[in-house]
């Protein structure tokens, strides 16, 4: 075993990731051409997509689905415990939903993944 995952167990976390991102992205990720129409809208993403960024890259690790993935399940999981429900129904963008928002950067940021 090498590090801390043998190789199929880190394909395995690779793969569970891209589900993750992927179904964050159905969620959620049609902001993201909503955002593009509305430069306010773009404004606040590309913040919170600094943040998501300035937040993994603390460490010296480079950025990977696998901690993207996970971040965006901190998010929520903090969210739930604070009292956080999604949205029901069409999403409004222009609400101002912090934890919305962050998941939508987060798809943003998956986009730039190699």
């Amino acid at each position: 075993m090498n590090g801390l995952f043998s190789g199929a167990a880190a394909r395995a976390a690779l793969r569970s990731a891209h589900a993750s991102l992927a179904d964050l992205h159905d969620t959620v990720g049609e902001g993201l051409a909503v955002a593009e129409a509305n430069p306010g809208l773009m404004a606040v993403v590309d913040q919170h997509s600094a943040a998501v960024r300035d937040s993994l890259s603390a460490d010296t690790r480079p950025l990977t689905a696998v901690l993207l993935a996970a971040y965006a399940e901190g998010v929520r999981d903090a969210a739930f415990t604070h009292g956080w429900r999604p949205p029901v129904g069409e999403i409004n963008w222009a609400a101002g939903d912090w934890v919305v928002h962050r998941l939508l950067a987060v798809c943003a940021v998956a986009r730039t993944l190699p």
